[in-house]
C-alpha cells in the first residue's frame, strides 16, 4: 500500500501539479504522444510485462533504455538476450536487494548511481522507450526524492514512452501515469517449495 502523507499541504499542492500535467496530456490526446504505463501489485510478471514492451520497441527498429533497480548481481536471461541487442542501454544498479546489503547509506548511494543513469536517459530525445524497473521501491523507503523523480518523469521528452514497474507504487505516481495495471498475486509456486525457474523467473 502507499505511504501516508506526512505534509497535507505539500501533497495537494504535488497532485494539483500533477493533475494539470494530466488534463494538458488529455487535450492532446489525439496527437502522437509519448505515454507512462506502470505495472504494480503483489503479482508475478510487472517486470516480464515491461520487457515484452522492450522486445516490441526493438521490433521497430526504436531504441530503449532499462534501468533495474533492486536487481543486484542475478544473471537472468533476459540481461543475456537483451545486452546483445542494437538500440539498447541497459543498467543495473551496483547493489543487491535491500535485505541483502542491510546497509541504508550503501542503499541510497547506490539508488542514486542508478537513478543519475535514468535521469539521463529522460532527457535523451532519440530513446523512444525508457523502463525504470522496481523504481517503486526506492521511492517507498525514501531512497530517492519522490519530488524529484516525479519532476523528471513529468519533464521527458514529449514523444518518449516510460514503463514503471514495482509493488506498493504512490498516490503520486499512479496519477501521474497513462496506464496503470495492477498484477494480483493468486497463487505462486515458490508458495508450493518450487524454487526460481531458469527461462521463467530468471
Amino acid at each position: 500500500m502507499a505511504k501516508a502523507i506526512k505534509d497535507p499541504e505539500k501533497h495537494k499542492e504535488r497532485m494539483k501539479s500533477i493533475k494539470a500535467h494530466v488534463d494538458k496530456r488529455i487535450a492532446k490526446a489525439q496527437e502522437d504522444k509519448g505515454t507512462f504505463v506502470l505495472l504494480t501489485g503483489n503479482g508475478k510478471g510487472k517486470s516480464s510485462s515491461a520487457l515484452g514492451m522492450v522486445a516490441r520497441t526493438l521490433g521497430h527498429g526504436m531504441k530503449v533504455g532499462v534501468v533495474q533497480f533492486l536487481k543486484g548481481e542475478w544473471n537472468t536471461g533476459e540481461i543475456d538476450f537483451f545486452k546483445r541487442q542494437d538500440n539498447v542501454q541497459w543498467e543495473i544498479m551496483p547493489a543487491g536487494f535491500t535485505w541483502e546489503t542491510q546497509n541504508r547509506e550503501s542503499d541510497v548511494a547506490s539508488s542514486e548511481q542508478a537513478w543519475a543513469k535514468a535521469s539521463q536517459m529522460l532527457l535523451d530525445p532519440s530513446i523512444d522507450l525508457v523502463v525504470l524497473d522496481e523504481l517503486t521501491y526506492l521511492l517507498h523507503y525514501e531512497y530517492l526524492a519522490e519530488d524529484n523523480v516525479l519532476t523528471a518523469l513529468m519533464n521527458r521528452p514529449d514523444n518518449q514512452h516510460l514503463v514503471v514497474t514495482g509493488r506498493g507504487a504512490s498516490d503520486a505516481l499512479v496519477e501521474l501515469a497513462d496506464t496503470v495495471s495492477e498484477i494480483k498475486e493468486i497463487k505462486h509456486a515458490f508458495k508450493r517449495g518450487i524454487k526460481a525457474q531458469k527461462g521463467l523467473e530468471f
